[in-house]
């Protein structure tokens, strides 16, 4: 690690630009890496360069690259059988069902509804929050990413890209700033935690002055931000939150995609901050990149009847094998680790921080972690082009 590569070698050249014939532009790649193989927290270009992977297919591959015990599970499940649909049943289905209960996040028992990716899950709940409550609007949060199906997209307010040319949105969402103390845009009182402020801008100017209470369905947030910032709301935020929604009867909904799964060193990122929420949004590390993604939420929310929602894929066995086996690491080691490297990392990077006034905070829980970079430490103009030089640099130096 640490030598500058040539890189990309002639064969990821080749295939880079075989892609550029036959696959869409949308995608967002950053670096021209080429995989071959991987084996737990590292990987392989076609050109055999070795490289440590700190991305884990965007916070997927939970249990590293091919784990043998989940490749295992994967293997005997597809022998038995690799399909059936969402028309029948089979046992690793309700296994999995029952494991997600086990390690939910409130005391109530939960029911899930399997999909194939985040996106899919808060489509789940955004359809499941209507039904309940018979409501129709919900506030978002700027700087979220939900996903990029219509549904999902129209909260997702990351970047403006995301919803350019692709008007009209989803109807019904109204976005509020998110509680991000480093970068706050809401006058808080003398002493009041900025969470606490933005669930009392809530209060006071989107319920009081635009949306009636008895229309709002739910709120829909990531607990831990991922495509924002890896932000961290302060500790008053989510009690204000619950405190609100307790009172006004809506749903808060938790999209976990990216920080759930032990990814923060807890099971779920809104444990680390005292409350419960009544639906979750899973997937990306859930089946360590098996696509699965699980929408679950307390059982009295699950009033609708059979064929109001449903899909071909959800609860796939090979999703639900690989799902369960992952479940199973993370509980046995994963979760610790997670927790204990975290706080050895940020130890580390703080120390880094220190040295170098470029960085302007470093910020997260667990292994989700930011480094934020900054032109300057006082007005903290963001420095976008360095960032994207460390990142660049960093592969040329074998770290994805």
């Amino acid at each position: 690690m640490g030598v500058m590569m040539n890189l990309p070698g002639p064969k990821a050249r080749a295939i880079v630009k075989r892609d550029q014939d036959v696959i869409s532009p949308s995608y967002p790649r950053d670096y021209p890496f080429v995989m071959d193989h991987g084996k737990g927290t590292e990987v392989w270009d076609v050109d055999g360069n070795r490289f440590l992977d700190f991305a884990a297919g965007i916070a997927v591959v939970s249990t590293g690259h091919s784990h043998p015990r989940v490749v295992k599970a994967i293997q005997e499940q597809a022998e038995k059988f690799i399909h059936i649909s969402s028309d029948f049943y089979h046992t690793k289905w309700v296994e999995l069902g029952e494991k997600i209960n086990q390690i939910a996040p409130f005391m109530d028992n939960a029911i899930s509804f399997m999909t194939n990716s985040g996106a899919e899950s808060v489509e789940a709940a955004i359809k499941l929050a209507r039904h309940y409550t018979q409501a129709t609007e919900f506030i978002g949060f700027f700087g979220g990413f939900h996903g990029r199906t219509m549904g999902a997209v129209s909260f997702t307010a990351s970047k403006a890209l995301y919803h350019r040319d692709f008007y009209p949105m989803m109807n019904g969402v109204v976005h509020v700033p998110y509680p991000d103390p480093y970068r706050p845009i809401l006058q808080s009182n003398p002493g009041e935690d900025y969470g606490v402020t933005v669930v009392r801008y809530i209060e006071e100017q989107v319920l009081d002055r635009l949306l009636p209470v008895k229309n709002v369905a739910g709120i829909l947030l990531e607990p831990i931000q991922g495509e924002g910032g890896y932000v961290v709301p302060t500790p008053g935020f989510f009690p204000a939150l619950r405190e609100l929604c307790d009172r006004h009867n809506i749903l808060l909904i938790a999209d976990e995609v990216q920080s759930g799964m032990g990814r923060t060193g807890k099971w779920w990122a809104i444990e680390h901050f005292g409350v419960e929420p009544d639906i979750v949004c899973s997937a990306k590390g859930i089946a360590s990149g098996m696509p699965l993604g699980v929408m679950f939420a307390r059982e009295h929310i699950f009033n609708w009847q059979r064929g109001a929602h449903g899909n071909t894929y959800g609860g796939n066995p090979l999703a639900c094998a690989a799902a369960l086996a992952t479940i199973e690491l993370i509980e046995e080691e994963y979760l610790q680790n997670a927790s204990l490297m975290g706080e050895y990392m940020m130890g580390i990077l703080r120390q880094i921080q220190a040295r170098h006034p470029v960085i302007g905070q470093v910020r997260g829980k667990g292994l989700m972690i930011g480094v934020e970079f900054v032109k300057d430490l006082y007005t903290k103009e963001p420095a976008a082009k360095l960032r994207d030089q460390v990142v660049h640099h960093a592969y040329l130096r074998g770290l994805i």
